[in-house]
This record gives C-alpha cells, structure tokens and sequence, in this order.
C-alpha cells in the first residue's frame, strides 16, 4: 500500500468521533525544524496516527513517527545516520486551563481557532525532543577510541593564603 502525504492540520473532535487512522509521509522538505536541529534529514518521516474516543470520554491522538537523520558525533566531529522514532498520546484542548484536567498519560496538544491542531509541529515536536542531547557513534564505529581520547589536565590548585587568616590574627590580637 502507498503511503500518502499526511494533512498539515486536523480536527481531532471530528476524526476522533469518525475513528480516523492515518498512515503517510511528512516530506523532507516540510521537516525543516529537524533539519536546523539536526545535520540533515535524510528520508521522510512515516507516520501513523489514530484518532479515538478513550473510557472518559476525551478525544485522543495516538501515534508513531519515524525518520533518518544525519547527526554530529560529538568525539570526533563526522556525520553520522541516526533512525529517531517516537510514540505519543496527544489529547485536543482547548486553553491552557483544560491541561490540569487530562490524564498523566495524555499530553495536551492546543487547538487553533478554528479548532484544528498542526499535525506537523506536533510530529516535529516529538521527534525533535526524542534527539540525543549528545550526539555519538557507538564507540567501535567512532574514529575516535577511547584510548585516544584527552580531556585535558587538571591544573594544580593555587596555593593562595586563607583569606580568613587575617580574621584569625584579628581575633588573637584582642584576646591580648
């Protein structure tokens, strides 16, 4: 089965009253927040997506999203690929003082004025935050071993007088 381009916003409320699934592709091109984020993108992302009505009656999104990407090894400064997926549970609200009252499960995801949600920033979002916050190769791939790394040397500590000296002498000077 081809996967189709996913729409850039839906109504949850309607599609999780029709039961909706998606199954489908955000394009490289449009991923451009992961590829700041990143040294580039290298396949689209695929994403799937259910729209449903839980046992408390609340609207939810639930997910998964997959990409490739180019990412920095931060030993020794080469490009590498790196396969980031994620999984979410999202529930519409409308304002902020509806998150209070979601489940610890669901994350808010705020409607637009026209009672949509973006679709992209939402995925994005998620995959951007699913990013190593230190990006490396598995040591045997790395050029850089650990035998051969150097973190500098640790300088010796100054041998600079207490400054609380003086308050010493101050005191044994009145006691006198």
């Amino acid at each position: 089965m081809q996967k189709v381009k996913l729409p850039l916003t839906v109504d949850p409320f309607r599609s999780a009253q029709k039961r909706l699934d998606y199954d489908g592709i955000i394009a490289v091109k449009q991923l451009e927040r992961i590829a700041e984020a990143t040294e580039g993108v290298i396949s689209d992302a695929e994403v799937k997506l259910s729209f449903d009505i839980d046992a408390q009656g609340l609207k939810i999104v639930r997910g998964n999203a997959k990409v490739d990407v180019n990412l920095e090894c931060q030993r020794c400064w080469k490009a590498f690929p790196y396969h980031c997926e994620v999984e979410f549970i999202y529930s519409p609200v409308f304002n902020e003082d509806q998150v209070g009252n979601l489940p610890d499960a669901y994350e808010p995801a705020l409607v637009d004025e026209n009672g949509e949600i973006n679709l992209l920033q939402l995925i994005e979002d998620e995959l951007i935050v699913a990013l190593p916050q230190v990006a490396m190769h598995d040591e045997v791939d790395c050029e850089v071993d650990s035998d051969g790394m150097v973190f500098g040397e640790i300088p010796l500590a100054d041998e600079r007088p207490n400054p609380f000296a003086v308050l010493k002498n101050l005191k044994q000077s009145n006691e006198e």
